[in-house]
Formats: C-alpha cells, structure tokens, sequence
C-alpha cells in the first residue's frame, strides 16, 4: 500500500479544510500582529497558532471563563489560526480548543511563553522587564572561562525542593571569586516534573516553572552581566519531550503512530529518548526552532547557546551510516547559525557533537554548521583516562599529547576543553575524585590527580570548562536531586584558590602569561619512563608571553629535571600545583624561579633543572 509522507497528508488536509473555510469568513480577517502565540499589540491580546489540520479553533482561558465558543479563530491559507481577545490580559492563563472531526483537543500553545506547569495551562508572560544598562558584550572565545552549572543542584540553601534562579545568583560571589566569566546554564526549558537534567523539554518557550519562570531567568542574566559573567543557555533540539508533551499530535493529524505535525511520522523518527524527532523538513517546524533560539537571544539577553547532541540533529541513529544522515538537520543549524552570526556576531554558539567533526565549527558559507566551537571528546577521554588509571606504567603520553595539541581547522578555540561535564559525571561515571578512589574521593591520590586533570584544562589551547562543584572536589555522580555540598569549599579551600589562580593564569590577570591566550603551541618534552610532559605556549612570543607547563604524571618525584627554554634569562614560578598552601596533604616540592644555561636541549637554545612533587603541574614564565 502507497504510504503518503507526513508532509503531503498534512498539506493535503489543509487544502480541503482551506476550501472549506473559504466559504465562511476566514478572508475577512483583520490586520494581524506578526508573531505566534500570545501576543501583546495596543489592546488586548492577540493569539496565533499553526493547526492545518483542525476544523475549528478557539482560545479559552480565564479572560473567558473557558468557555470554548467564546473566542473563535479564524484560519488562513498557510493552517494558522487567529484571534484578538480584546479581554485578555498579562498573567491570565489559557488554551487552545482544537477541534477535528469527532477529535476535541485542549491544548497549550506551543508558543507558551510560561506555562503554569508542565501539564497546567499557557500564561499570557508579560514581555516587559527592567534591563537598565545593561550593555553586557561577550569576552572573546580565547578569553572565555565557562562554568557549568544545573539550577536545581546550585543552590545555597538546604531545601526539599529543587533550587531556583534566584537562589543560584547568591552563588555568584563565588563564581566571581574564582574568575569564571562564563555560565553554561543546563536547559531550563520547561520540562516534566520539577527534578530534571533538563534534557527532556516539555514547552520549549516556556521556562521551567520550578526554577521561578521568565522574570526570575532574566534577573539572573542581568545580574551575572552586572557582575561581568556571561550566560551561555543549553537548548534541546534533537528531540521533544518525551514526557508532558502537548506537541504530540497537535492537531489530531498523525502517520504510523506518529506525533504528528511537528515530528517525523516515519523511521527519521527515532532517537535515543524515543520516537520523538523534530521534522526539520517541515518549513513551519523549522521556524518554530528558528524562534526559539533567537527568543532566548533577543528576550533573554543570552550570550550564546549550546546544542545538545548535534549528531542526532543531523542523523537518525549517529552510527556514520550515510543513509541515515538528516540534510534538513544540517541546513537548519546553519539557517540558525548563520542568522545569528550575521545579526549577533558576538554571540558564541556550541555544539555537543562529540564526533571530532571539523564541519560542526565551519563557516555555513563553507558548507560548514556555523558553530563557534565543540565539546572536544579528543581531550576529555584521553585526560580523565590518564589521571583515573591506577598505574603510572598505564599513562599514556602520546593520547595526552594529542589531546593537548588537537585543533577544528587549524583553531584551538574551536573547541571547549574539559574534565567534567553532566555527561562524565554521571550515566555510568563517576566525578573525577571519586573515579580516583570511590571510596574516598578527597585522599591524597584523588586531590593530586584531579587537579592535574584541571590543570591540563586551563593550559593547553582551547577554551576551557568546569562543571559545578569540580573546584572544591565535589564527589559522586551528578543526580538532580543532590545540590551542591557547599561546606566543602571551606574545607577544601585550597583546592578552590587552586583554581582561582589557575583561572588568574589562563586569562593573564597578572600580565605575565599572555600566552594561555594565544593558539601557540609546542610540545617539546615528552618523557614516558618518567611520565613528564613539557609544552611551550604563546601568542607572539617573548618575555610576559610566552608559558612554559611541566606535567609530572608519575607518584615520584623528579629533582633537578633537565629541560630546554626558549630563552635564556631567569623564567619565574608561577604556579606549582604542590604547594602546600593548597592542601596540607601535599609535599610543597619545586625548585623556584629557573635560571637558564645557553645551550641546547629539547630543540631549544636554553637548558634549567626543575623540581616537582609527584602528580603535579609548574607553570612558568617571563617577567616583562
């Protein structure tokens, strides 16, 4: 039997219903406002939403005691459905009455900017808010320090219910003092229940009720932009729902069980988290995307977006099977991308793609995605492996070396760097402490190793992340439903200040290592019987730029290790990870400052001797 596609049996029915309607008063319709959902002109409110396959629409709410034939809508030729409601006001709740055939479907608007709750009704959102001055721009993507952070677990207080935006800004004090200047936010989309990842998106305009809706999300972003912190937003397009799902055969219409209008009825359907994929092929579906991630551009004041899982945006089952790939995928990231490059060039856009694919951060001109840059699974899994592996015989500099030195076409800061992440530290895995030892994730070995793993984060080329509580040695896997156990950072205060004066470093707040900044990079010493890695970084060389970063990846001790420098003169200690200032378990073991002898070693003109503790980093340079 001939099975007619999503699409045409969609366009198909609002032909007929659009013959239909022609002879009622639908070409009479007045002057309407631009936009879907509920919208806010001189008077009233203005409803729109796209149903090509209803025969009658109506808005009800609490402006009409939900009385379905109060508000009629009347339908275009393109399935879009209006009304004015001249009644309608700021925070009345409402919902859409569909009916098709024998079918009647109460439904919330897609658009919804605020939902009650998940399963509850639309608010009208009030789109004003107080933004004062804010005039925030974003650093540049080799200046960027991200922290990523869950709003449910981030939070102060000791409560039984998820935390909130609000409760989260009193933790920027901390983020402040540490020097993060970005915050990757999980999706805050309003998703089923109040305990969440996030990653399960019930209304994607809407933000999550529990977290304290629209007006709370704004406040955060402009207090993080007073504080000079940039908000970086996850967004989830690669599916809908799967839970609490009003989208799920909007209109009534549907193919092969499918979800109807805004899903592929098919086998495109299928992803990890169900038979739920968004159809990216559907012109109207493609805008409803597009809209969203220039609302939380244009609403929200963010200052960028991270895709979640890319790979199941452009193919069905992310196994490299080329029949499988999604081309209307792609070339909606690169609709989007490209858009928001063009108007918001200081916005930076993130993939979680994880294939090590180039094309993910080229230009869409090139035939690229339009990404700014990509979670790089070629430093995370090489990294976290070395330092979690009991062995010293076990590490392997060669995969250390290549995670350091990766690149996305010749750019290091094509690519976000890290240790942790919501994906690493949980689903199976632990945080890196309790990966080192599960049954004391604060020991000498789990304190020594994890803060080499972080180390490497803030020193090799790329842009570097750290997920929540990874500074005070948060143990554990992450669960949505534990916060953050904020006592530990007075009783790992060290460790803190260890990251601050790794964060201090990377972004040259001493104006003395300049080149942390820079895509420079050469690694000149690579000694696996005594697990030792040297590298070289820079931007345009010389004293104040150019970093020298020594590993040691072994439990000895090295006295008086013989290296080349690139220049002869006295290179400073700034940084020695073993400082016991950093935690009383630690041997305090470096030799200071390095005065060169002039000759060759290591392919450089210069040679010192250097000291370090076991599982330590030193970092160096030049004064001026």
């Amino acid at each position: 039997m001939l099975k007619v596609s999503s699409k045409s049996a969609a366009t198909k029915s609002a032909v007929a219903i659009s013959t239909i309607q022609d002879g009622r008063r639908t070409t009479s319709a007045p002057v309407q406002p631009a936009g879907m959902g509920a919208i806010i002109p001189d008077r009233g409110v203005a409803f729109r939403v796209w149903a090509p396959n209803a025969d009658r629409v109506s808005v009800v709410g609490t402006f009409n005691d939900w009385k379905c034939g109060a508000n009629p809508m009347e339908r275009d030729d393109a399935g879009n459905w209006f009304a004015q409601v001249d009644q309608a006001r700021i925070g009345d709740e409402y919902r859409y009455k569909i009916v098709r055939g024998e079918q009647e479907l109460l439904r919330i608007d897609p658009y919804a900017r605020e939902v009650s709750n998940s399963i509850g009704n639309g608010i009208i959102s009030d789109p004003h808010f107080d933004w004062a001055d804010d005039s925030f721009k974003m650093p540049p993507r080799n200046e960027l320090v991200i922290y990523e952070m869950h709003i449910g677990t981030y939070k102060l207080a000791d409560t039984d219910r998820p935390g909130n935006f609000d409760e989260a800004i009193k933790g920027f004090d901390h983020l402040k003092r540490i020097g993060v200047n970005a915050i990757e936010v999980m999706p805050t989309a309003e998703f089923a229940g109040d305990y969440s990842w996030g990653y399960n998106p019930a209304h994607i305009f809407a933000v999550e009720s529990a977290y304290g809706g629209p007006q709370a999300f704004k406040r955060f972003v402009k207090e993080a932009h007073r504080r000079g912190i940039a908000v970086i937003l996850d967004v989830v397009y690669n599916h809908f729902g799967p839970g609490d799902l009003d989208l799920w055969q909007f209109d009534g219409w549907h193919e092969n069980d499918g979800g109807g209008i805004y899903f592929y009825n098919d086998w495109r359907a299928e992803t990890p988290w169900g038979h739920n994929r968004p159809d990216y092929g559907r012109p109207e579906v493609r805008q409803f995307i597009r809209d969203n991630a220039l609302h939380w551009i244009e609403n929200f004041h963010v200052d960028g977006l991270r895709y979640d899982m890319t790979l199941f945006i452009r193919s069905v089952r992310g196994d490299g099977d080329p029949g499988a790939e999604l081309a209307d995928g792609w070339s909606l990231t690169q609709w989007i991308n490209g858009e928001i490059r063009e108007r918001y060039p200081d916005k930076v856009l993130i993939a979680e793609d994880l294939q090590n694919n180039e094309w993910l951060t080229r230009d869409p001109g090139a035939g690229g995605a339009g990404f700014s840059a990509q979670w790089d699974a070629q430093f995370v899994h090489p990294v976290r492996a070395a330092v979690t592996v009991v062995a010293d015989q076990d590490r392997s500099l060669d995969q250390i070396s290549h995670a350091i030195s990766a690149s996305y076409n010749g750019d290091p800061f094509q690519r976000v760097i890290y240790s942790e992440s919501h994906d690493e530290v949980a689903n199976g895995n632990s945080r890196v402490p309790s990966e080192i030892n599960p049954d004391d994730p604060t020991n000498f070995y789990a304190q020594k190793r994890s803060t080499l793993a972080a180390g490497l984060v803030f020193t090799a080329p790329g842009v570097p992340m750290l997920f929540q509580g990874q500074e005070f040695l948060q143990g554990g896997w992450f669960q949505d439903t534990v916060p953050l156990d904020w006592d530990l950072t007075e009783e790992f205060s060290g460790i803190v200040r260890l990251y601050r004066d790794l964060i201090r470093l990377r972004l040259n707040r001493g104006g003395v290592t300049r080149g942390l900044c820079g895509s420079g990079l050469n690694i000149f010493h690579a000694n696996p019987a005594d697990n030792v890695i040297a590298f070289q970084r820079w931007w345009d060389h010389g004293p104040g730029d150019d970093v020298i970063v020594v590993v040691n990846f072994s439990h000895d001790p090295h006295e008086n290790y013989e290296l080349g420098l690139p220049q002869a003169g006295t290179w400073k200690l700034r940084l020695n990870s073993d400082w016991r200032g950093y935690s009383a378990d630690f041997a305090n073991m470096a030799s200071s400052d390095v005065v060169t002898d002039e000759r060759e070693r290591d392919g450089m003109p210069a040679v010192g001797l250097f000291s370090m503790g076991p599982y330590s980093i030193l970092i160096y340079s030049q004064d001026k």
